[in-house]
């Protein structure tokens, strides 16, 4: 990888990406036949949380373990991050004790600052605009199930947040057609639609209709209506997104061999059915798995 960090799907390459696919799928194949992998051996990563987390924490932590190395849990609640301690502070002082820095945070102006003012590589684990780690993943099961990126048909549905970012930018720069059915209210980030309104070799498609957006998937993306932090508009968006569920139905437009994933959490009965979700539970949880071999890949190749 050229780039010092992951901050964002945006400045990734089509080459950069592929080839952290290409190391993920190496570092699953050591993993699952027990060869030894410990290329962080006696390196450290801060892992920064101002949001819960459940997958993040986990495949990081043990991540850093099997490469070799150590991962360091700060909550808002047990450091200075959360008293106040200005961002360009925290990224100098880390820098001298530690070799990288996850975090998962609200803004991405966070993310950016500590690479700015900080020395270390800097992941970005989720932020309200964008979450690579997990789009990688998923690029790495989808290519795990269907042997290729380029050409396929992939479709989200529900709400234009991080994921829907991610999914775009990523999609598109593997040369995937990508489309999205979202409320007007609720489409993607401008700076996402701009880029994929210039990208020339994939075709996409925004719309407020979910069957049109889902017909001939080759993969079906969905997520929870309303993120971490929007818990006070729930109602308002169950109302909203009411008919941009992930049935049966939506899958009937699809190819007969659609894929669907889910970044988990799921609430099963809102943004999908439990039918779909348990009919397609081996994808997503390989989808979950791939969180550990993508994000090692991506720790290999930025802190050894």
């Amino acid at each position: 990888m050229q780039n010092k960090h992951l901050l964002k799907l945006l400045d990734l390459s089509r080459e950069e990406i592929h080839e952290v696919l290409d190391l993920a799928d190496q570092l699953k194949y050591d993993q699952k036949h027990g060869i030894p992998h410990e290329v962080l051996k006696g390196k450290t990563l801060a892992m920064i949380f101002s949001k819960n987390s459940t997958r993040t924490r986990v495949s990081f932590e043990v991540g850093m373990f099997q490469l070799g190395g150590h991962a360091l849990f700060l909550s808002n609640a047990v450091s200075q991050i959360g008293r106040g301690e200005p961002v360009q502070d925290t990224a100098r002082v880390l820098s001298r004790y530690c070799d990288g820095i996850m975090i998962r945070t609200f803004a991405q102006q966070e993310v950016e600052d500590l690479a700015k003012y900080g020395s270390i590589p800097v992941i970005n684990g989720l932020t309200d605009f964008s979450h690579p780690c997990q789009v990688l993943a998923d690029l790495m099961t989808i290519r795990e199930h269907k042997a290729k990126l380029e050409g396929l048909k992939i479709c989200y549905i529900g709400d234009g947040n991080n994921m829907a970012n991610s999914i775009i930018v990523g999609g598109l720069k593997c040369g995937m057609n990508v489309s999205v059915a979202c409320p007007a209210d609720y489409q993607p980030h401008s700076d996402v639609l701009s880029f994929a309104g210039a990208v020339t070799d994939a075709r996409f498609e925004l719309t407020d209709d979910p069957m049109a957006a889902a017909k001939n998937a080759d993969v079906i993306f969905t997520d929870v209506w309303a993120s971490m932090g929007m818990e006070g508009e729930a109602a308002k968006r169950q109302h909203d997104f009411v008919s941009y569920q992930v049935n049966s139905d939506l899958l009937s437009v699809a190819h007969a061999d659609c894929m669907v994933q889910h970044c988990l959490p799921a609430h099963r009965g809102e943004e999908i059915t439990e039918e779909v979700f348990e009919a397609h539970a081996g994808e997503i949880f390989d989808e979950a798995e791939n969180r550990l071999h993508a994000q090692k890949a991506v720790m290999a190749l930025l802190m050894k």
